[in-house]
């Protein structure tokens, strides 16, 4: 018996490990195994390939066994010797499939990823006091990982954000006002990098409905100047003049719209290799990846929990 059979006999541990319920990892399977298949029909016939196709070893893991491996380690972010000895191979043939399989995972995630439907209305009323803003918004936000410090001190500098004071990788995700889903992720950057330059650098202006308002926390200020429906949280002096009532309620009023861009980051980052240390060693685009492949199975746990 394999630990993919073993596993979906016990349901909590299944969840433990991989964050999807049994049936959530099987419509998982269902979707992104016929994707594997052919990127590795297309990686054995290669013409750089120096063995002829059905050469070498046989793989030790099925593909599904390959796709749980992955998504265990998503979850847990052990070193690779672990996800090797539960699913008995070796550390570097744990690596290889990691390799393979992330790619297919990430184009997967990228696949459950909509814009907002203009058409389609909000879940619940406008509170009075931010009335302007459409009721169809996408709410901005970013979140950042530390990472292994460079020991090149002019390369390590950039890694190095000075409001969490350590060195990270930053992303930027945008979901769903209404669902709570990630409709937008840039690439990872150096922890430096503030909000909003990462927005202006991002694609997210260019492809958001001109329908659809975009919310974001007070370190987008001046956001407003790049789109006409964009609004950030004011900014409040620490110790300037107390707040007006009007003011506090404004805030209030705005912080409950803006909430559900900090509950999914939340759900991204009970995914371990979005909240340990990166051991990457600041690889942009492996981390790209990850965050991708983990914002494409959060949102399958919305779509069959809350959603339907």
């Amino acid at each position: 018996m394999n630990i993919y059979e073993k596993l979906q006999r016990s349901p909590s541990m299944f969840v433990k490990m991989t964050g999807l319920r049994v049936d959530e990892f099987a419509a998982l399977a269902h979707d992104v195994l016929p994707r594997f298949a052919a990127a590795e029909e297309a990686r054995l016939t290669q013409r750089t390939r120096q063995r002829a196709y059905g050469g070498g070893d046989n793989p030790s893991l099925t593909p599904v066994e390959q796709l749980l491996l992955t998504v265990v380690w998503l979850r847990l972010y052990p070193t690779q010797d672990v996800p090797g000895f539960l699913f008995g191979v070796s550390h570097p043939t744990a690596g290889r499939y990691l390799e393979r399989m992330l790619p297919v995972l990430e184009q997967a995630g990228r696949d459950t990823m909509r814009l907002p439907d203009p058409g389609r209305g909000r879940r619940r009323s406008l509170p009075e006091l931010v009335a302007h803003i459409p009721e169809l918004a996408a709410v901005v936000d970013s979140f950042e990982q530390a990472v292994q410090r460079s020991e090149q001190r002019e390369e390590r500098d950039t890694w190095f954000c000075g409001k969490v004071k350590r060195h990270t990788v930053k992303s930027q995700v945008t979901v769903d006002e209404n669902t709570g889903q990630v409709i937008h992720s840039e690439p990872s950057v150096k922890g430096r990098v503030a909000d909003i330059t990462l927005l202006k650098t991002s694609g997210l202006l260019a492809t958001l409905p001109a329908e659809v308002a975009l919310l974001a926390d007070a370190g987008y200020q001046g956001m407003a100047k790049l789109r006409p429906s964009a609004y950030s949280a004011p900014k409040r002096m620490r110790n300037g003049p107390e707040l007006t009532e009007d003011e506090k309620a404004y805030d209030r009023a705005f912080a409950s719209r803006r909430i559900i861009v900090e509950n999914t980051i939340r759900r991204l980052r009970t995914f371990e290799c979005l909240s340990q240390r990166d051991r990457h060693h600041r690889r942009l685009d492996h981390h790209t990846a990850r965050v991708v492949s983990v914002a494409g199975l959060v949102n399958r746990q919305l779509t069959s929990r809350f959603l339907q």
